[in-house]
């Protein structure tokens, strides 16, 4: 059984930056897509970034070139860094894994995501 868990938030300055990481455990060789969502106070989960298991990533416009996601095969672990920070950026930060697609690359919808971490909470002031 897959889990996940995420740490690094925190509370930061508008402007700085912070590096989440997502730790993976149980039945991890079935997972080939990992990415990050975030969903803020009255607002809908909405993804961030993606990584499949050989590396391709994908981006929301929203976090392009402030965001760069990465990962440890080896140790099943997810690092996102988050660069030039911005109020808009708060929100609670949740890791999600799958497994393969059919075709195309890994999806950045929540409802195509199987597994779920708990989240972690990120506030820029």
């Amino acid at each position: 059984h897959v889990q996940l868990v995420e740490s690094g938030g925190g509370s930061v300055q508008a402007g700085g930056s912070l590096r989440l990481t997502c730790e993976g455990s149980g039945g991890f060789y079935s997972i080939w897509c990992m990415a990050w969502f975030r969903q803020a106070p009255g607002k809908q989960r909405g993804g961030v970034a993606n990584i499949d298991f050989d590396g391709r990533t994908g981006y929301a416009d929203s976090v392009k070139g402030r965001f760069t996601i990465s990962q440890d095969n080896a140790e099943n672990t997810l690092y996102p860094q988050i660069t030039s920070l911005k109020a808009e950026d708060t929100a609670m930060y949740y890791c999600a894994a799958r497994g393969p697609v059919a075709y195309g690359a890994c999806p950045l919808l929540a409802d195509d995501y199987s597994y779920w971490g708990q989240g972690t909470q990120v506030t820029v002031s």
